[in-house]
């Protein structure tokens, strides 16, 4: 029996401003599960995640969540319907502390003290620097200390599907084993999650499904196991062997 889609894009063209990004994008995540989509640089990835958060909308096609089409729907309605998305860059609030950045996604919560305490300790377990820094301005993290931010950000409530562009980018080894860890515990609670990511061996290590995209268009679709095994199939697709 196969698993149902928690998301599933049919056709989705994207247009930004004179330019085609997207060429009928055809992409499902299957429900309690990690979907790795990935590609060569400028084969679309990131628009086909900022697409399905709505900060692009699709000039054609379809874009479906839990069996509500979300096409047209403006970013905070998409979010509110229990999704997060960590962008490449980030988007941490430099000024803010880590606290208060935590705090802002934290919707339930009017400060620190009603933040989920349980939650907060784990976050702090997978991410030893979030609770260093607690206090800190984030912009004053380095690259990787501010990844885990983000990622914290938003996971620090229960999420039914997490959107992640490049989780890994600029991390050490053993934080990416620490992320690695929170992306497993968190499907193991029931959260589906969708990465973009360039670290072939984290994309091997966690991935159920895989995505491949060339020119704005999916060209591949499987288990992720099955690529990982498959030198001459990752050579097509990717120029490389993983």
């Amino acid at each position: 029996m196969s698993t149902p889609n928690l998301l599933e894009l049919k056709g989705v063209h994207t247009h930004i401003g004179a330019y085609h990004i997207l060429h009928g994008v055809d992409l499902a995540v299957p429900k309690g599960q990690l979907t790795m989509l990935l590609g060569r640089n400028g084969a679309g990835k990131t628009t086909t995640l900022r697409t399905v958060m709505g900060l692009w909308h699709a000039s054609q096609g379809s874009i479906q969540f839990a069996g509500r089409d979300i096409t047209k729907l403006n970013t905070p309605d998409i979010a509110s319907l229990n999704i997060a998305y960590v962008p490449e860059n980030m988007g941490i609030f430099s000024d803010l502390t880590v606290k208060e950045n935590l705090l802002l996604a934290a919707r339930g919560a009017r400060n620190a003290a009603q933040m989920d305490a349980t939650r907060l300790e784990w976050i702090f377990k997978l991410f030893p620097a979030v609770e260093k820094f607690w206090n800190n301005p984030a912009g004053k993290l380095s690259g990787g200390q501010k990844q885990m931010v983000a990622v914290a950000r938003a996971i620090v409530e229960p999420r039914e599907l997490l959107i992640v562009d490049e989780p890994s980018k600029g991390l050490a080894p053993a934080i990416i084993d620490n992320m690695i860890d929170a992306f497993r515990q968190l499907m193991a609670g029931g959260t589906t999650i969708l990465l973009v990511e360039q670290n072939i061996n984290f994309a091997k290590r966690l991935g159920d499904h895989v995505a491949v995209m060339d020119n704005g268009r999916v060209v591949h679709a499987g288990r992720m196991a099955a690529l990982a095994e498959d030198e001459a199939l990752q050579r097509s697709l990717l120029g490389l062997a993983l």
